[in-house]
């Protein structure tokens, strides 16, 4: 089996602790040895927000910075700058589609959606796609913060908004639909569901439009689940309405950051639940049952902040990586039974992304 890398993005901090920490693009193997700096065709002082692994290819690593999407081709030894139109995008999110790998999507803040067709060579920004601005705020960029392909439905596109909800396409992102009114009136209805913490004029409905993270599986088609501050929540009409599977009854902490479906097992999901977006607490969460029930896994380890990502291998379905806010990556190779701490280097701590191939 081949050599495991393990690979973490950073920023340099953000509001009152902007510039406080080291940004960049760090990897590592499992086991012994140390973090290391990536700087092959990245740019200086490199703040990087996410990083995607191709679904076709593993050697082929997409890298969202402050100057727009960075590509490689060679497991991510080396990088190059692609054709993107706007210069100084800040890029959030990354995915390639399930069932066509030339076709990859990038997401930036100011919430934009960009489209290439050749692999990431050039792109298009998709001018129809905006923010539905239920959650607006001045001094916070709202985040296209994931793009989700349904892989049953090549043409259905979901885009996970923070702060604002979630809109859908239905032709491949040439329109998009505003799907968040449920979440919207789940808060309205429920007050375990009402939080209004960031000063934004959406009021007690701004933690269900707190989006952090959007999969759907391909054991259920047409099925979008959505991660946000209140939770985790499911959609069985293509957004059309959500519904609460109340991972609360498992879980004590609820603030979902990340939600992975394996690559080896379709009905098994991972969640990331910690106490809120800046904490001292987080966990990890498994289904096997399409999200239907959880169980904890992480075992003798302490997440020190909260968990902000999680990473599926492509290969190997024993091992899963997770990071925290603060500068933790936290791994298993051997499906749970065990579990290891691999620190970024110090003055790392604005993480906020994590994979491995």
């Amino acid at each position: 089996m081949a050599i495991t890398k393990i690979f973490a993005g950073a920023g340099s901090g953000e509001g009152k602790t902007q510039g406080m920490y080291r940004g960049g693009l760090f990897f590592r193997n499992p086991g012994a040895g140390e973090w290391q700096a990536v700087t092959n065709g990245l740019p200086d002082k490199v703040e990087v927000r996410t990083i995607a692994v191709s679904p076709h290819d593993s050697n082929v690593l997409f890298a969202g910075t402050q100057d727009g999407p960075y590509r490689s081709i060679d497991g991510g030894v080396h990088w190059e700058k692609l054709g993107f139109p706007d210069k100084g995008a800040v890029i959030w999110t990354m995915s390639v589609h399930p069932t066509n790998p030339k076709i990859v999507y990038a997401g930036a803040a100011p919430v934009v959606v960009y489209r290439s067709i050749d692999g990431g060579d050039n792109w298009k920004r998709l001018p129809t796609a905006k923010s539905p601005a239920h959650c607006e705020r001045g001094g916070f960029d709202t985040r296209t913060i994931r793009i989700t392909v349904d892989p049953s439905r090549p043409d259905d596109l979901y885009v996970a908004i923070e702060v604002s909800g979630v809109i859908r396409s239905s032709d491949g992102g040439e329109t998009f639909t505003d799907v968040s009114q449920t979440l919207i009136d789940l808060a309205r209805n429920n007050k375990h569901l009402q939080s209004a913490i960031g000063g934004r004029h959406c009021g007690i409905c701004e933690g269900m439009l707190d989006s952090h993270s959007l999969v759907v599986s391909p054991a259920a088609p047409g099925t979008p689940f959505l991660g946000v501050r209140m939770g985790i929540f499911k959609s069985d009409d293509r957004g059309a309405s959500w519904h609460d599977i109340n991972v609360g009854r498992a879980s004590p902490l609820t603030y979902c950051r990340d939600i992975a479906v394996s690559p080896h097992n379709p009905r098994t999901f991972y969640a990331a639940l910690s106490q809120a977006a800046f904490s001292t607490a987080g966990s990890l969460y498994r289904s096997d049952d399409l999200a239907q029930t959880w169980r904890r896994i992480d075992h003798g380890v302490n997440a020190e902040s909260t968990v902000m990502a999680l990473a599926t291998h492509p290969a190997d379905p024993a091992r899963l990586y997770c990071c925290t806010r603060s500068g933790q990556v936290i791994g298993t190779e051997d499906n749970g039974a065990t579990w290891q701490d691999y620190r970024l280097p110090q003055g790392v701590q604005d993480v906020y992304a994590v994979a491995c191939i």
